[in-house]
């Protein structure tokens, strides 16, 4: 009997190992995933300070922001989620060395390089 048992014993314990952690929610809209956070935020028009415009097009899978198009300053890039210390929610073009950070209330362009902000206090139009 213990014989029949272990292996479908051991196929559930690898089955168990595989599966993801259960996304967590920690406020509306925002939920937690791996030490990750992740926002419901908009895509289309951003507007930022200083009369910036950009424009972002969130790719969602299973319930997880993993890449962005962003179109800025007549040029389009395609930034992937790089997982950040702080959890929040970064995006990275290397070729380009652009780098956004997703907040909550506002979003953030950095040049990569200098960490300069290239625009700031992008909100959705």
């Amino acid at each position: 009997m213990i014989r029949l048992a272990l292996p479908g014993l051991a196929a559930l314990l690898l089955s168990a190992c595989a599966l993801q952690p259960a996304a967590v929610e920690t406020a509306p809209g925002v939920t937690e995933q791996s030490g990750q956070f992740e926002f419901a935020l908009p895509s289309g028009d951003y507007r930022c300070e200083r009369g910036e415009r950009l424009r972002l097009q969130r790719e969602v899978a299973n319930a997880v922001n993993h890449r962005i198009q962003l179109a800025w300053k007549g040029k389009q890039y395609q930034l992937e989620r790089d997982p950040s210390y702080s959890g929040l929610p970064r995006f990275e073009d290397a070729a380009s060395g652009l780098v956004w950070i997703d907040l909550p209330w506002k979003g953030l362009l950095l040049d990569g390089r200098t960490q300069k902000p290239l625009a700031n206090e992008c909100r959705a139009a």
